[in-house]
This record gives structure tokens, sequence and C-alpha cells, in this order.
């Protein structure tokens, strides 16, 4: 059968994204003290018993708290319940039954979705009899556990696939490719606009304040046959403006989430210009070895003419010069302005980063650079590169053998990239020259 999805919904720092990143074996949601901090979905995929389980976790459940992001994030509630196969409601075994338990009960129960109230917190046997409390809330399983221990987190997973009926009927699905396309860029870039733009719904809260998204948030999405899968992050700062640990956790997580994606889409704002902080994560992006698309933001709020567009490209290419060979597109989030090419153009890339070059054609290419361009000698030293092979993708790697591979200077490696790049056609790709020793 298909990967069954949980949903953890509860009241803010009742242990869900504790619980969470315990299924997962990593810190995957960001953890603190502080109310709130979980904002979004945020989805993750863990096995027991040879069954994958898909959880979700969800902000804090708050109903008559005034605050701006709490109508969000009840929304995110009612959608990861509405989504989920299997309701894990989960309580606080310290605090007793509260206010905004009973409401959420009510909810869970109108869902008519396999569920249970997992009470945490239970960190020692003594500590059970405090779950018996929650039956109140009319549904009828109940369970104490410790996210924090993971005292009986396996009898929990236990009874989700019992309810589920699939203990006993586990089949192996076809693992599906996906595509990983992180979008990253300066806070309040438009980052979450653009993903429920592309996704067609409200899936990232979305707000005027800097700072709403803290983790990763995963979307998955089939565009023209390709599987893709969304990656929404935190507002890049600068390390120094890091004001607390939650902005330095959420910072580990958006470099993360570029590290591991495919493609990497960063927004500029359009009324801003290209800043020291964006060309700061283009250096970041291509440390990493990832294809790279530009996407300029806010278009809409920029008085224009005819030749805008070109003038804001050759200011973002003059201030940063290996930025001519990556695809620039202009948008807006907000009236969905040119938001098609967003992906039409972001799968090119990946097609481009995942080019096998063949040995024969490469060398075809080298022996008529070095008959026009070859490299300068050195000390009366001649310099010869004798033989060029790729040997690698994501990142696109060639090696180069000759017999002073420390002689090649930065102008000639320079003249290569760009001649391989312009006749192999890999725009929004970085090149790496590796030179060695024949």
């Amino acid at each position: 059968m298909l990967t069954p999805r949980v949903a953890i919904i509860g009241r803010p720092n009742v242990g869900k994204s504790t619980f969470f990143n315990r299924m997962l074996s990593k810190r995957h949601a960001i953890v603190d003290p502080q109310e709130g901090i979980t904002r979004d979905r945020i989805y993750g995929k863990m096995e027991w018993c040879g069954q994958d389980i898909k959880f979700i976790d969800t902000g804090g459940f708050i109903y008559d708290d005034k605050n701006e992001f709490n109508k969000s994030i009840r929304t995110q509630s009612n959608d990861a319940i509405e989504e989920a196969d299997f309701v894990l409601f989960m309580v606080d075994a310290k605090q007793g039954v509260m206010p905004n338990d009973k409401i959420l009960a009510n909810s869970v129960r109108k869902s008519n979705k396999p569920c249970l109230i997992a009470v945490n917190k239970c960190d020692e046997y003594d500590s059970d009899k405090l779950a018996f409390q929650f039956h109140e809330l009319g549904i009828k399983d109940v369970l104490p556990i410790s996210s924090l221990n993971g005292r009986l987190t396996g009898d929990l997973l236990d009874q989700i696939l019992k309810k589920l009926k699939i203990n006993d009927n586990i089949t192996t699905t076809e693992k599906k490719s996906e595509i990983r396309i992180a979008i990253v860029g300066m806070p309040n870039v438009g980052k979450s606009s653009l993903t429920n733009a592309l996704l067609k719904k409200e899936r990232s809260i979305v707000t005027p304040k800097a700072g709403t998204t803290r983790d990763a948030i995963d979307a998955e999405l089939k565009w023209y046959g390709s599987y893709i899968n969304l990656v929404d992050t935190a507002g890049l700062r600068k390390l120094a403006k890091l004001t607390d640990k939650v902005e330095y956790y959420s910072r580990l997580r958006a470099n993360s989430a570029i590290k591991n994606s495919d493609i990497v889409l960063i927004l500029i704002d359009a009324v801003k210009g290209f800043t020291r902080q964006d060309k700061s994560i283009v250096d970041e992006v291509l440390r990493n070895g990832k294809g790279l698309v530009l996407i300029v933001n806010k278009w809409d709020l920029v008085t224009k003419n005819s030749s805008s567009s070109k003038i804001f490209h050759q200011e973002i290419t003059v201030k940063f010069k290996s930025l001519q060979h990556y695809p620039i597109i202009f948008i807006s989030a907000l009236t969905k302005q040119r938001i098609h090419r967003v992906l039409e153009v972001a799968l090119d890339v990946y097609a481009r980063t995942i080019k096998k070059i063949s040995t024969k054609k490469l060398n075809e290419l080298l022996k008529k650079l070095l008959n026009k361009n070859p490299p300068q000698s050195e000390h009366g030293k001649q310099i010869q590169i004798k033989y060029i092979t790729q040997v690698s993708t994501e990142p696109t790697i060639f090696a180069l053998y000759t017999n002073y591979p420390k002689k090649i200077k930065t102008h000639y490696i320079r003249f290569l990239e760009n001649q391989f790049r312009e006749n192999f056609d890999l725009e929004g790709v970085p090149i790496i020259l590796s030179f060695r020793k024949k």
C-alpha cells in the first residue's frame, strides 16, 4: 500500500517536534522551549516493522490567541488532519487537560480519521496514571509515552499500524524519483509566496514579518510528469545578524536544504536590487556545486520600461561576473507573473546537471582549444594538457591530465570552463575542472 501519513497535532510545547525528531532519528524540526517555533507543516519519513510511515509535524494549536501567526497555524493543523491517514493527538501529562485540548479533540473526532491520544512526558512508570484524565476528551485510545527518552514509542507505532490495518498487509511500493528544488534567499524576499503560487495553495505561512518561516518546509507536486519536492527555507541573514538560537538553527536547516537539493532557486528582491548578502548566498550555492537559477521577485513593484530587465541583468553580472552563465527570471509571486517559467527553467538546468558528456567529444573540443589557444609556458616549461574526461555529475567535474597541474593559470581555467559551458550547453551548472598529474 501507499505510505500512510500520520499528522502530529497538539498545543504548543507538548513535545510534537521532539517526537517527530525521534521518529526520524535526526534533528529535522527545530526544538526550543519558546512557543511558536514550528509554524508550517514539516514532513519526514521513517520505517517501522518494514512499513514506511510519513509523519507530519505541525505548529502548536491555540484557538483564542490574537497573535498574527496563530490563525495560520490552526489552518496548517486542520490541513494536516485533512490530508492525514491517521491523527496522533499529543497532550502534556503534567499540565493535564487544557481548554485548547478540548477544542482540538472536537476537530479530531469530527474528522472521522483513525486516531489516538499520545500522553507525552510520562518519562517514568509512575507517571502513567496521569494519562487516565485524558479519556474525558472522548477519544477511545489513550497511550502514555515519552518523546524525550523514547519510552513506549514503539508501542505507539505498533498501535498506529494496527489501527491503519496494514501491519499484516505490508507491501513494497515503487519509489518515485523526485527532483529536490530548494528555494532560498534573504528574509521577506517572497520564498513562501512563490512556494504557494507554484503549489496553487497556501502551503507555507506568509506574513509581512521577517522570519515567519523557521524550518525548511517540504512540499510535493507533479509537473508535466516530473515529481518535484519544493523546499521552502528560512531567510538567510548574515551570521553576525542572527539574534537568537532559533534563527541560528533556521540558517543551518536552510544550508542543509541547499546541500541536499538538486537545484537551487535564489530569490532576489527587485526593489532592493542585488545585494552583498545575495552574493553571499550565491557563493554558498556554488560552493556546494548546485545548479542555480536566479529569480528576481516583486518585479511588479518596479517602475520599468522595455529595457529594465536588461539593465537589471547587467547590474547583477557586473557585481558577480560568474552569474552571466546562469539563467535569470523576472517574476511576481504575488500576481503570478511569469511563475510558469520557474519550474520550466529549473528542470532544464537539472537536465544539464545530470548530463554525461562522452570522453570522445570532450577530447575533440580540447584538441581544438589547445591548437587555438594553448596554455602559457612558465619558466621555459611547456605545459601540455593530454587528456580530459568527465568524472562526476551533480556536481559536474572534469578531470584534465597534464604534466604541470599546479601551473595552470586562473584565467586559462576560466577560458576552458567557459568553452565547455558554451559548447555542451551547461548554462546554470557549476563546472569544476580538476587538473591531475599525468
